[in-house]
């Protein structure tokens, strides 16, 4: 009676389990017409090439540092 009792607590959190991961499975897939609009330059993290190297070089020169982003020379600017 007692391995009863502590089974249905743990079939319940099973089943609540199972029930929240498939709510997590149901996607949206991408149709072909919509990758356009996906794949466009301002969908990524970085619009404007020229302004993340700008914004790379700024970094680099405030920090003093080189390395890591593959960048090259001193803090002072100097290559």
């Amino acid at each position: 009676m007692k391995k009863n009792m502590l089974q249905r607590p743990v079939r319940a959190f099973f089943l609540m389990l199972i029930l929240t991961l498939s709510g997590c499975s149901i996607g949206q897939v991408v149709q072909p017409w919509e990758k356009e609009t996906l794949a466009r330059p301002e969908m990524t993290f970085e619009g404007d090439p020229l302004d993340a190297k700008y914004v790379e070089h700024i970094y680099s020169s405030k920090e003093g540092a080189s390395g890591g982003a593959g960048v090259g020379g001193g803090g002072c600017g100097c290559n």
